[in-house]
């Protein structure tokens, strides 16, 4: 890792909001998927939250433009499973759903813990998942056609959130836990090896103020690197 490598790496950190999330429920299609992801990535979403049991996760490159590598998705069987842990970790969830109920998605408070509930623009989101959710939001429409597709309104939504969090100073100090940077500048930064560490169970190598490793690379894992590259 260069040392600027190392230097973008750790200000795109340092601006990582772990308490801004979204929950995809039937969100299926990997250019959507894909669309949502290199969003979250840009107003610096770090986790995302995909149910779709059928057909798990699974990005389109093209699409995603390498935003796949920093925003980590976590599928879940239900969506009760999501909003449930979610909620017991202090977030409200918001759906994005039109209804009586809703109110104008810039009516929220994003600079709070914040998961924002998004379903298929087929069927929306569930009854279930309404019934889950903290509040109900909607975004003003005025022509013919009064709907999105789920990439455009997710970013829509997620730019509002990060309008409210930079003039909260959301982004101003590092809120990422210090353990979590640290394994996560390792993994950005040398992503073979972090394979070959989180493979044996080894903890990561401490990196130097320039992304240089403090710590010497364990034999069994630099026999492994010389092997790979002997073989191609």
């Amino acid at each position: 890792m260069t040392p600027a490598r190392y230097q973008r790496i750790i200000e795109v950190l340092d601006r990582r909001q772990p308490d801004l999330t979204l929950i995809l429920e039937g969100v299926h299609k990997p250019h959507n998927l894909s669309a949502i992801q290199r969003t979250a990535d840009a107003v610096g979403v770090l986790d995302m939250h995909a149910v779709s049991p059928e057909r798990p996760y699974r990005s389109r490159k093209g699409t995603a433009m390498g935003s796949q590598k920093w925003v980590r998705v976590h599928n879940h069987a239900a969506t009760a499973d999501a909003v449930d842990a979610l909620q017991a970790r202090g977030f409200q969830v918001v759906a994005a759903h039109l209804s009586e109920r809703a109110r104008d998605f810039r009516r929220i408070d994003y600079s709070r813990p914040t998961a924002i509930l998004m379903g298929t623009e087929k069927y929306g989101v569930s009854g279930q998942a309404l019934a889950l959710a903290d509040a109900e939001i909607t975004i003003p429409m005025t022509g013919m056609v009064a709907s999105l597709n789920v990439s455009v309104a997710a970013a829509v939504i997620l730019y509002e959130a990060q309008r409210q969090r930079e003039q909260a100073g959301c982004y101003d100090t590092p809120r990422l836990d210090p353990e979590l940077r640290a394994r996560l500048l390792f993994r950005w930064g040398y992503p073979r090896l972090a394979q070959r560490y989180d493979g044996l169970g080894l903890p990561y190598p401490r990196i130097g103020a320039d992304g240089a490793l403090l710590d010497p690379v364990p034999e069994q894992i630099r026999r492994t690197l010389t092997s790979q590259t002997d073989n191609n």
